[in-house]
């Protein structure tokens, strides 16, 4: 996942309060707010397959970091509560 500098955030300052106020409550609505993103990205690029490849991979390193930092541990958690498979 690409930790951006601290002033390179500053640029999303406001989107990110906006979202800590108002988060997605479904899939749905997460859905929702990752297709705007990209949606707004591409309304700036080309269609190439270099800029599809690179959302791609966004998303992939995304689903990767989410996979890592929050379902990894829960199952570490689990298999201490309930024992190994």
């Amino acid at each position: 996942m690409p930790y951006i500098k601290s002033e390179d955030r500053t640029n999303f300052k406001y989107l990110v309060k906006e979202i800590k106020t108002s988060p997605p409550e479904t899939a749905g609505e997460l859905q929702y707010l990752i297709a705007v993103l990209i949606k707004e990205m591409f309304a700036n690029s080309d269609m190439r397959y270099q800029n599809c490849n690179d959302i791609l991979g966004a998303l992939n390193g995304a689903n990767l970091e989410f996979y890592r930092r929050y379902v990894a541990p829960y199952e570490d958690q689990c298999i201490f509560d309930n024992g190994d498979v």
